[in-house]
Parts: structure tokens; sequence; C-alpha cells
């Protein structure tokens, strides 16, 4: 059977794309180009029900790890920070060094309860202090020095994730991220499960949507038997539609498993708090992914860091919180293993406006029932700075060689492009 050309030109004309709340195409279209030249079978698909689970939370904007692991007794610290030092009376201590800031109670309780481990001192040679350059540098796993094309998830996709469900890589939020670019690009990026679907770009509500996604399910219904033989010339055509199809299949099975689920957990209303309850919820639904991605921006404090932090790290901890306890009602929690990161971290000494500007090295919270627990690293050496910055101890290489081969399974050295250290906090 010929595929039905007139309705893909129809399919043109009437201009319906699939589009998250946002505005953003999901991978699948672009992935699609790929994979006509070369399609993939599912042979290589790895997810099976029991697979751990990687969830990555990106604290956007440069989080001040001085002020978030504190130096409690180290008069240097209150010495370069004279308006900005938390007092040593309100630190949650940790040991007789450091201390969580105070609004991470609820870290501290992880933290007691065996669930979570800092990486202390993490970073990389030659820092860079651009937002967008060293950002760049965390997502795609290279030197300073080097610019390289591929994320490094992007990479463990190519080298994992051949013929995968296409929500084996989950976004919540705007764009996919850098670190999920790939050979073959991969995962899907929304903010709203119901906005994830078919929808029409002239009347996206009501009755249009729902006339969208008919038709856009009889449109790309796989044409039969088209699959080699006297239509083998149709069988790009073919795998569009397959594509499609798999898109469309996977829309409709996040909304239900997001409307199915349902809570008892109190989650903060806030950016974190709604990712993590979205993550949360696709988990309970038993989806195959392996790897969920998550943020909280606002952490560029060059002004008012007092407020905005405070903020920002009671948002963080009680969603965090929030998140294992729903995970313990689950019984998900021994599958998931998540952990957190900033570009860098902030200068030593406070700035004249109440903040702090662009550093280098900062801590990492690794977090998970399976963790070991404690602190990993040095505390800060505040007396041997490199032009006004933490100098790093842990490159952050290791963290993610770390959780690429003691959690997820898999060769390091492929994705990151050499071996570094591992790490003992799985």
């Amino acid at each position: 059977m010929k595929p039905n050309l007139l309705t893909r030109r129809e399919f043109i004309r009437r201009s319906i794309v699939i589009a998250s709340v946002a505005g953003t195409i999901p991978s699948f279209l672009s992935r699609t180009v790929w994979a006509l030249d070369n399609p993939l079978t599912s042979a290589d698909a790895l997810v099976t029900g029991d697979d751990p689970i990687m969830v990555v939370v990106q604290l956007s904007g440069g989080n001040d790890g001085l002020n978030t692991i504190i130096p409690y007794t180290n008069d240097i610290y209150y010495k370069s920070r004279p308006k900005l030092a938390i007092p040593a009376k309100d630190i949650l201590p940790i040991n007789g060094q450091l201390g969580f800031h105070p609004q991470l109670s609820k870290f501290k309780a992880l933290f007691d309860e065996g669930k979570m481990a800092i990486v202390e001192g993490v970073g990389y040679p030659n820092p860079n202090r651009s937002h967008f350059r060293s950002m760049e540098i965390w997502h795609t796993a290279s030197d300073a020095d080097k610019v390289e094309k591929y994320g490094w998830l992007g990479r463990y996709f190519d080298n994992k994730c051949q013929g995968c469900d296409p929500t084996t890589a989950v976004n919540i939020g705007k764009i996919l991220p850098q670190a999920f670019s790939a050979k073959t690009p991969f995962g899907i990026s929304f903010e709203d499960p119901e906005m994830y679907r078919w929808v029409d770009t002239g009347a996206a509500t009501g009755e249009a949507m729902k006339s969208a996604e008919s038709y856009f399910k009889k449109l790309n219904k796989v044409d039969q038997p088209s699959m080699g033989g006297m239509d083998a010339p149709h069988g790009s055509i073919d795998y569009l539609q397959r594509t499609a199809m798999n898109a469309q299949l996977s829309s409709d099975k996040i909304r239900e498993v997001t409307k199915q689920y349902h809570s008892n957990i109190n989650y903060p209303d806030t950016e974190i708090g709604h990712g993590l309850k979205l993550v949360a919820q696709m988990i309970a639904g038993k989806l195959p992914t392996r790897i969920f991605y998550v943020s909280q921006s606002g952490y560029d404090t060059h002004s008012n860091q007092l407020r905005d932090q405070n903020k920002l790290l009671n948002e963080l901890a009680e969603a965090m919180h929030a998140f294992y306890a729903d995970l313990e009602q689950q019984r998900n929690a021994d599958r998931v293993l998540a952990f957190s990161f900033s570009e860098f971290g902030r200068r030593v000494a406070e700035n004249a406006s109440g903040g702090t500007d662009h550093g280098a090295a900062g801590p990492m919270f690794v977090f998970g029932k399976r963790v070991k627990p404690g602190l990993y690293g040095a505390a800060p050496d505040l007396q041997d700075l490199q032009a006004g910055d933490l100098k790093y101890k842990i490159d952050f290489r290791s963290v993610y060689a770390t959780v690429l081969e003691n959690w997820m399974k898999t060769p390091s050295t492929p994705i990151l492009g050499r071996a570094f250290p591992k790490l003992e906090f799985v």
C-alpha cells in the first residue's frame, strides 16, 4: 500500500506541530532526520522496569558553595564576609569544621538518615567564570581549553540507548539541555504534561486540540505492509510514521501516568518542587526513563544574596526531601540516585552590593537510599586561593565517572573521553 502523500501535503498546509507549553519541539523530529539514513531497531534497547534511575539537578547561576556548606569555625570566612557570613550559632553542624546553611534543615535530615553525600571542592582545571562557557564545560564534560560538540549524557545515549523508548530521557523544562546533545538526538522536554501533545498552531485548545490529535493519529498510522520488498522506496516515510507514532504514544503515556498518580506528599509550589513532583509521578507510572533532568534558576547572587540564596536553598531542600519521601512511599527509593551541580561557585570575599561574584570550585550533593553517606573531599582551604577563588580538589568528571560506572553500570571512558578517578559515594 502506497503512503497517502496528499495527506502529508495537508499536514504541511495545516502546520500542525507537536509542542510543549514553551514551544519546544521534542527531539524525535530532529532525531528522525538522522534516522532516515540509518534506521534503528529496538534490538539495543536497554530499559527494564527495575533499572536504576539517575536524576540530574542543575542549580543555574553559580551557587555560593561557601555559604551552603559553611566552614563555621574558620576566622578567614568571617573576615572575608563581614555582611554575608552566616553566624556560627545558626549553622546546622555536620562536624567540627563544616555545617549546613540554616535553610537546609531538610538536607541535614537526609544526611542524618544516611541518604546524602557531600562532595567538597568540585571543579575543573583552568576554571572559566563565564556562565555560558562554564555550563558548557559541565554539560559536555570537556576540558576548559577544548570545545566538545556532544553532551556527556548524549554520549551515554549514543553508547547505550539505540532503539530506546523516546521517554528514556526526560527534561523538565523549555528546551533540551546541552548535556543531552548527541549524534543521534534523544530525549524529550516539556514543562507541563498536558501540553506535551499534538496541537494545531492556529487553535491549540479545546476541540481544536482534540481534532489535531485525532488527525495526527490517523496520519501517522503506519501503512501496511510497506516494510520492504516492492514498497522499500517508501521505507523512510514509514520510519517517519513510526517515529511520529512513537512520540504520540509517549505523549499519551506521560499524560496518563501523571494524571493517575496522586501522592499525599506536599511538594513546595516552586520551580524545583514542580519539576521533582513530575519526576516522581513518572517514576511511579513505571515509565522506562533512565535519566531525568530538572533545573532551579536564580543562583547568580551578585546582590541581595542573603535574601535570594536563603529562599533558593530552602526551596531546594524542601523539594528534595519531599521527592525522596514520595519515592519511599512508592517503594522506588532504592532505584533512584540524584545529584546536583552548579556551573561554578562564588568568590571567597563578598562584594560591595551584598553579594558575591563568579568563582570556581564548590560542593556537589548526591542523594539516594543506596548512597554511601558522608563527606568526600577536603574542607575549603581559605588560605590557599587562586585569584580569590577556592581551588578545586575533585574534578567534576570523577563524579560523573562514579555515577556512570557504579550506578548506571556502564563504562565511563568512552563517554568522558578518558578515565577519571572514581569516588566511593556509591
